[in-house]
């Protein structure tokens, strides 16, 4: 008989308790705990540029980690790695929007009249929420980076009867710059071919809930400090160039799956221009 067991020293005795971390994808639909914080939700998103997973919990509170190790699942240590490009789920019963999806239709020629927006980033959300209907429709949305020159776009397109114009304006609020361009144009001889809405955000990002990205209101930017500059500074996102706006807007535009995604106040808005260029002799 061995007085004192087996030999201590024997197996890998540098092992950690619950075992050595593996790596697994970072499937939709699995429930994982970050160590560091003890955040414990299901994968609802992943951003393969940003490298980072967004956990929802039980609350549907959201917070986003970085992909990789520090995560436990089924109370084992994982790396999580970004999940492998899997065949397309069945086609949806509704658009983004909310609309009664029409698969198959062929997008209408374009109509005369056409929606403005100010920038990029707002006709690629515009785009990925209401461009379905839009096709269907026949609308074209066009950005005009920036309002200061709205006159001259107007002057140049020549709105009529049956070729109406829509405006989404950021920073539409009472006493703006944004606000006075807006009414001297629509008291102009044009103005009744136009229709000019807007949000009260000072950017379109601002239209996406913030808890869809894992927080729970967008930062407060000084005056005089860029505005996307600012806000990624202030979450912890690069921005040193345009090229990591880009890839922020990527990660914002990433967190937007339909309507439910944003806020009323653009919702709104944006149903209106449609319903303005595309009523009936527009």
């Amino acid at each position: 008989m061995d007085r004192y067991g087996t030999d201590v020293l024997s197996g890998d005795w540098r092992a950690p308790k619950r075992g050595r971390a593996v790596e697994t994808p970072a499937d939709p639909g699995l429930v994982v705990e970050e160590v560091t914080t003890d955040w414990c939700g299901e994968i609802v998103a992943v951003d393969r540029d940003l490298h980072t997973v967004t956990l929802e919990d039980r609350r549907r509170k959201r917070r986003t980690f970085p992909l990789g190790a520090g995560f436990l699942l089924e109370g084992k240590p994982v790396i999580l790695t970004a999940p492998v490009t899997r065949a397309a789920p069945a086609r949806p019963t509704r658009t983004a929007s909310g609309s009664v999806a029409v698969h198959d239709a062929k997008a209408r020629v374009a109509r005369q009249s056409r929606i403005f927006v100010e920038g990029r980033h707002d006709a690629e959300l515009v785009e990925k929420v209401w461009g379905d209907d839009l096709r269907i429709e026949g609308v074209v949305v066009e950005y005009l980076g920036g309002v200061d020159d709205l006159a001259d776009h107007l002057r140049d397109f020549k709105p009529g009867p049956g070729r109406r114009v829509g405006v989404l304006v950021d920073h539409l609020v009472p006493g703006s710059k944004e606000s006075r361009i807006a009414q001297g144009i629509m008291k102009s001889p044009v103005g009744q071919h136009v229709l000019i809405v807007g949000h009260p955000f000072i950017d379109i990002w601002q239209a996406v809930k913030p808890q869809r990205l894992g927080f729970e209101a967008w930062p407060t930017v000084p005056r005089g400090i860029d505005w996307k500059k600012g806000t990624c500074q202030q979450l912890g996102w690069p921005h040193r160039d345009q090229a990591d706006i880009a890839r922020a807007w990527k990660h914002v535009l990433g967190g937007v799956r339909g309507f439910q995604d944003l806020d009323p106040a653009l919702l709104g808005r944006v149903e209106e221009l449609i319903d303005f260029v595309t009523a009936p002799g527009s």
